[in-house]
C-alpha cells in the first residue's frame, strides 16, 4: 500500500470534524473492531505508564466495544460527565507518516482541543500515535490510537470528545 498523505490527513480532519459535529456514529465507524485505544497517566516521576493493564490510564479500551459503550452513555444522557455536552473545536498539526507496514500506516500528530461547557472554555493537548489501516467506507480504519495528554492536570472529567 502506498501510503497518501493527503488522505490521511482527510481522514484524520474527517474524525475530529465528528467529534466536534456530535456525529458520533460516523465517528464511531472509524475505528476497527479490534482497535485499543489508549491515553496513559504520568507517574510521579513525570513519565507515561507504559501498561494499561496494571498501571493507570486516564483512558483505555481494548476494543472498540469500550468505545460504543462510551457512545452509548453519551447518547442516551446516561453520563453525567458529558451533560451538557460540551461544544468542542478540534485542531491538528504536525501529521507526520511514521511507517507504512503493509496495509497499515503509523503516524503522528499533535492536537490542540477547545472545549465549552458551563461559561468556561478549557484547553487539552497533545501527541496522539495512531496505526490506520485501510479499510472502511473512508479508506482507513484506526487500528490503535495511543493519546499523549500533555496538559494532565485539568479541572474535569477527561472524554473520547476532548481528543
Amino acid at each position: 500500500m502506498s501510503a497518501n498523505y493527503a488522505d490521511i490527513c482527510t481522514f484524520l480532519y474527517r474524525e475530529a470534524r465528528h467529534l466536534d459535529d456530535r456525529e458520533f456514529d460516523a465517528w464511531l465507524a472509524l475505528y476497527a473492531a479490534d482497535v485499543e485505544y489508549w491515553m496513559p497517566a504520568w507517574d510521579d516521576d513525570d513519565q507515561l505508564t507504559d501498561d494499561p493493564q496494571s498501571q493507570i490510564s486516564l483512558i483505555y479500551y481494548p476494543n472498540r466495544n469500550g468505545l460504543e459503550d462510551r457512545v452509548f452513555r453519551i447518547k442516551t444522557e446516561r453520563s453525567s460527565a458529558s451533560m451538557p455536552e460540551p461544544r468542542t473545536s478540534h485542531m491538528l498539526s504536525n501529521v507526520e507518516v511514521l511507517a507504512v507496514r503493509g496495509d497499515q500506516v503509523d503516524v503522528r500528530y499533535n492536537f490542540h482541543t477547545l472545549s465549552h461547557r458551563y461559561k468556561a472554555t478549557d484547553h487539552y493537548f497533545g501527541t496522539i500515535y495512531a496505526t490506520l489501516r485501510q479499510g472502511g467506507d473512508a479508506g482507513y480504519l484506526i487500528a490503535r490510537k495511543k493519546i499523549v495528554l500533555k496538559n494532565d492536570y485539568i479541572s474535569q472529567v477527561v472524554d473520547v470528545y476532548h481528543i
